[in-house]
């Protein structure tokens, strides 16, 4: 009897350990998870300690899969991340199931922590002004803050991955003008930017932004992604239209616009829009015809764009960068909240639209070897004060239709939020418009795989 308990004992301990060596960890992204935009971080985190993850497309909300490892489990434990540690079995029959032809899943294997960059200034922005700083330190994952200086010297290709957020690429300091409240930041703002490109020998701040919009367009020529929100957008595709042109007013630069800026816009250098139609007036708050936000009229509760389903095995590109719970996304507003799509390029991918505005909020689309997203808004919980760009009914600029102090929110502005003023993302952990951000953060960590479509 004790001989046969002494083997029994020792198959257990063979099974045990054939079992656990087989196991997987699942990080479900469907609607048990208790923290989704933590689990991003853990991803990042095994990528970083050299390890793969399997992005499991369109499984449990596109699910995260990799080896056991209890290092990778305490982790899960110490940031709050719902887990579940799976036998071989059960591995086999999730990675069967999801490579099933008949059904629209696909598994991504992402291999490498992409390098990530922000651009945003070290001077006179808050951190709590960029959605993609807060989430970016919510889900622990690692950055570089980058400007102008470091741009012009040309360090973009040490990252693969670059954002940016409410920059103003056209030199015109966002159009905040020099009156009322607003007179103090712009003058502060100017004097910087000026003092910037005198350094770097351009005679004015437009010339410099539109240089740095060359070399971020060159680096996505070269293999890099970018990743775009609120008029980080607009004014990057408008300043490189207007190369050969001025479209800034005198009380920004000192002097006048060119009266055929119009007709001398190349539409041939930008990565998304076309046709467009500038707003040289220096006292509007628009740059183009391309952002609707300031002529829509949707009450804030109709307020919602829809997410487009996509073939993962086919489309695996947009497949990733729409994975999310929900496929309907409350919409919140910025200097650049909706995208006129009669504005938009062939072969511009729509990925989140409201149809009946006639409006896109998320889009993609390549540039040489290269990737880019635009995403509409501000902050997709909308807890920013007003400040630049912030506040509003989510995240819009204060009330509204904009125009509120840092601080004073508006329909929606500062519920959740922290003290001075920025989105508390703990408050919002399972927040499907900040899903969309770190799609994007995981994108260039995917083994490349040829487009079919």
């Amino acid at each position: 009897m004790k001989s046969i308990s002494k083997y029994l004992l020792a198959f257990t301990f063979l099974l045990s350990a054939l079992v656990t060596r087989a196991a997987s960890i699942l990080i479900p992204m469907d609607e048990v998870q208790k923290d989704h935009l933590k689990s991003y971080g853990i991803a990042f985190w095994v990528l970083k300690n050299g390890g793969e993850v399997d992005w499991l497309l369109n499984y449990r909300g596109g699910s995260f899969m990799s080896k056991y490892d209890k290092k990778l489990e305490d982790e899960c434990k110490i940031r709050g991340v719902s887990y579940e540690v799976l036998a071989e079995a059960k591995v086999s029959e999730i990675v069967t199931q999801v490579n099933d032809p008949s059904v629209n899943m696909d598994l991504v294997k992402l291999e490498k922590a992409p390098r990530m960059a922000v651009y945003s200034p070290k001077v006179g922005i808050k951190p709590s002004d960029d959605a993609v700083i807060i989430v970016l330190k919510y889900a622990e994952i690692p950055f570089d803050i980058i400007y102008d200086e470091e741009i012009l010297k040309g360090d973009l290709p040490k990252y693969d991955w670059l954002h940016l957020h409410h920059e103003d690429f056209t030199g015109q300091y966002s159009k905040n003008t020099g009156r009322g409240r607003n007179a103090d930041r712009m003058m502060e703002d100017k004097a910087i930017q000026e003092g910037t490109a005198h350094k770097w020998g351009f005679q004015k701040v437009s010339k410099m932004k539109l240089a740095v919009a060359q070399h971020i367009r060159d680096f996505v020529a070269g293999g890099g992604f970018l990743f775009a929100m609120c008029s980080g957008a607009d004014s990057f595709d408008i300043a490189l239209a207007a190369a050969n042109t001025d479209i800034v007013d005198e009380i920004y630069d000192g002097d006048g616009v060119d009266p055929n800026a119009q007709s001398k816009l190349d539409f041939t250098q930008t990565f998304a829009f076309q046709n467009f139609t500038v707003d040289t007036d220096p006292y509007s708050r628009r740059f183009s015809d391309i952002d609707v936000g300031r002529t829509r009229y949707i009450n804030p509760t109709e307020d919602f764009f829809t997410l487009f389903d996509f073939s993962a095995k086919w489309d695996v590109i947009p497949s990733m960068l729409t994975q999310d719970h929900e496929r309907v996304i409350k919409g919140f507003r910025g200097l650049a909240t909706a995208f006129n799509m009669s504005k938009l390029k062939p072969g511009v991918t729509i990925m989140g639209e409201l149809k009946s505005a006639n409006e896109a909020r998320y889009i993609h689309g390549e540039y040489g070897k290269g990737q880019w997203t635009f995403y509409g808004g501000h902050d997709p919980e909308g807890n920013f004060g007003g400040g630049r760009g912030g506040g509003g009914y989510r995240g819009g600029g204060g009330g509204f239709n904009g125009g509120g102090s840092a601080g004073s929110g508006g329909i929606y502005g500062n519920v959740g939020g922290s003290i001075d003023g920025s989105t508390d993302l703990s408050l919002h952990p399972n927040s499907p418009g900040y899903r969309l951000i770190l799609n994007n953060v995981l994108f260039p960590a995917a083994r490349k795989k040829k487009q079919k479509t």
